[in-house]
């Protein structure tokens, strides 16, 4: 085990250091296993405490350090990132220990010899839910002398991807399954002599393709020949032409229809490529049928795509803005781009401030202004590396020769295969909504364009009239400022509109939200003071009448500070009285009721008034809650249309108990 941990601290020292990150998915994935795996190592079979691992980073870094300059000039950043990944495991590992030990000792009870067999649910569950992953759990089970059913963790993780497809194509009102070739099924159509698609048309614009089709794919396998796909069957076609897009570099695939002959289509719900061949999926639809050898039309949905383009477009210009803002730390580490929005995740360690997020987008902005052509040319891969500032994603395998895509003569030019604009005024423009964090030292940006983000810019208009609108409001006119500033606070935070101007525009909001509040406790401390003399006087009254308790309807808010004030006003002139208060959060709101009550000791044992039994039975005649002691106790009741009739109850119980006695 220690030698595994050893191991393993080399290999994400070394890993982080060239600029890797842990992630769920890719080689980001297999770092999150490899420390997963070293921590389950440490901390079960040699019990090292929690945090161990990160401390191994420096060990590494002054043995290798000297040959390996970059393990020094990182090492802060690695033990930073290993430091957060290890806490967020040791949380799970504890619970996904307990978990494997109890289903060891509660399938051990059987009677049977053979080998246990941990069930492909269990070790879903520890997958999915506890951050365990798959050769982890192998490897405990083994160390336990059990196995592990994999085929059938392949199926429970088969049944979660396709509900997330189903989701997905739900999403855009789309029906079907998603197919996918491996490696045996694209052995079988080179084997049978098809030819790899050419998709040279995906760059081709509003024009419909004919094409050949030259095999049909289906979750039984393919069609033989003289088999034929009938309405309602799904399939995913092999064409020898395509003008669609496959999903690839962070762009969604293209959508749409492929005509079939004699009438009926195909509506397609995903395009992937496997070695080249392209895979058109989706339903056949409208009487259609369809079999191999028939021509078909490629029917691109362009309307959509001339949404998804500007937005692949701008992550081209957003990286650019990024390098200038930020400068050129901030390596792109994924992108996504579909026709709703863009995504951009790149290198940074903490979060952007509002004025570089200002600066990002005005840089994109300027950009559309300007008007500058996107042009593109395929060329040597050597070639296209020589090209002063290029840009290509870390750790991606480009192919050769490559295509490169060049915004302006100095903005951007990177490596990329996907659909672009001919020029950036097609984005028209530009808003960048949000800025969060997805890993350590990795921060995601979150954009829209065209007419997505006009609407944005005149909701950020809208909201900045309503914030300088608020803002000139009276606080001695509007006693509700606060309510008002917290209902915009909770509409601004729900609005897509610029994230600079939504910073902006929050803190203004908040500004506005502490003067109110401000306002009203220098409301609420004249009313208290105000009140605190009305209640001597009264309580100086009903002592002089020999009353033994009081309630009286006071005007102190909900303020609980203020309640004890109260109390210890009637204590100081009535030490023997039993008292309560009942005060409105806004008087005549019908809104929230505080109620607090207080009981003498002597009292007490005199007739067996009780403050909390008091306090109960008034509360649950208006449906509110509280607690306390019999000496003293307080609740709240959430609404209260009739407080003559809370008071009416007080009175009333605390009459009975006293009299009685």
């Amino acid at each position: 085990a220690y030698r595994a941990v050893a191991d393993h601290a080399r290999t994400l020292t070394f890993a982080l250091a060239d600029g890797a990150v842990p992630d769920n998915e890719g080689r980001g994935y297999v770092l999150r296993r490899i420390l997963r795996r070293a921590t389950r190592y440490g901390q079960q079979i040699l019990k090292c405490e929690p945090g161990f691992f990160a401390k191994l980073v420096p060990v590494v870094v002054e043995t290798f350090g000297e040959a390996y300059p970059e393990l020094i000039q990182n090492q802060a950043n690695i033990i930073e990132i290993v430091k957060e990944e290890e806490q967020s495991f040791s949380t799970m590992l504890d619970r996904g220990i307990k978990y494997f030990d109890e289903e060891i000792k509660q399938t051990t009870n059987t009677q049977s010899n053979e080998k246990i067999v941990v069930t492909g649910d269990k070790a879903f569950y520890l997958y999915d839910t506890l951050g365990f992953p798959i050769d982890l759990t192998e490897l405990m089970a083994e160390e336990a002398g059990m196995t592990v059913d994999t085929k059938g963790f392949q199926e429970e993780m088969e049944t979660q991807k396709q509900r997330s497809r189903e989701a997905r194509l739900a999403s855009k009102g789309l029906t079907g399954q998603r197919l996918e070739l491996i490696a045996e099924q694209t052995a079988w159509l080179a084997d049978e002599g098809i030819e790899v698609t050419d998709d040279s048309f995906k760059y081709v614009w509003d024009e419909r393709v004919e094409a050949t089709v030259k095999a049909i794919f289906t979750n039984d396998g393919f069609l033989k020949e003289g088999e034929v796909a009938e309405e309602g069957s799904t399939v995913g076609l092999i064409l020898d032409k395509s003008s669609f897009y496959a999903e690839a570099g962070g762009q969604d695939a293209d959508l749409g229809t492929i005509s079939l002959e004699g009438g009926g289509h195909l509506v397609i719900n995903d395009v992937q490529t496997y070695g080249g061949y392209i895979l058109h999926s989706g339903v056949v639809s409208n009487d259609g049928s369809i079999a191999v050898g028939s021509t078909v039309h490629s029917e691109v949905d362009y309307a959509r795509r001339k949404n998804v383009a500007p937005n692949h477009s701008m992550t081209h210009v957003l990286n650019a803005a990024l390098r200038e803002v930020l400068g050129e730390g901030c390596d792109q580490r994924g992108s996504q781009c579909n026709d709703e929005k863009l995504r951009f995740d790149f290198a940074h360690k903490s979060a952007m401030t509002t004025a570089q997020l200002r600066d990002t987008e005005m840089y994109v902005r300027d950009t559309i202004e300007k008007s500058l052509p996107v042009s593109s040319e395929v060329m040597p891969l050597s070639d296209a590396k020589a090209i002063p500032g290029v840009r290509a994603m870390f750790g991606e395998v480009y192919p050769d020769p490559v295509r490169v895509v060049k915004v302006g003569e100095e903005c951007s030019v990177e490596f990329c295969g996907g659909t672009h604009i001919a020029n950036t005024a097609e984005a028209e423009a530009f808003v960048l909504t949000e800025e969060t964090a997805v890993a350590k030292g990795v921060r995601r940006i979150t954009a829209i364009t065209r007419g997505a983000a006009k609407k944005a810019v005149e909701e950020g208009i809208k909201f900045a009239g309503r914030t300088t609108t608020l803002e000139f409001r009276n606080v001695d006119t509007a006693p509700d400022l606060d309510k008002l500033a917290g209902a915009l606070r909770k509409d601004l935070d729900a609005a897509e509109l610029s994230a600079a101007l939504k910073s902006e525009l929050r803190a203004r909001v908040e500004a506005v939200q502490k003067k109110g509040v401000d306002a009203k406790k220098r409301l609420l401390a004249g009313r208290v003071d105000k009140c605190l003399n009305l209640v001597k006087a009264d309580v100086e009254q009903a002592l002089a009448d020999g009353k033994k308790s009081l309630v009286l309807n006071l005007d102190i808010g909900a303020d609980s500070k203020a309640s004890q004030k109260v109390i210890k006003a009637v204590q100081k002139i009535a030490p023997d009285m039993a008292f309560m208060g009942v005060s409105e959060e806004e008087v005549g709101s019908g809104g929230k009721v505080l109620c607090f009550a207080i009981v003498p000791e002597s009292l007490m044992k005199e007739t067996g008034l009780k403050a909390n039994e008091w306090l109960k039975d008034v509360l649950d005649s208006v449906g509110g809650r509280g607690g306390g002691k019999p000496g003293n106790a307080q609740g709240q009741a959430p609404n209260c249309e009739d407080v003559e009739a809370v008071i009416a109850k007080a009175e009333s119980f605390v009459n009975d108990v006293v009299v009685a006695a």
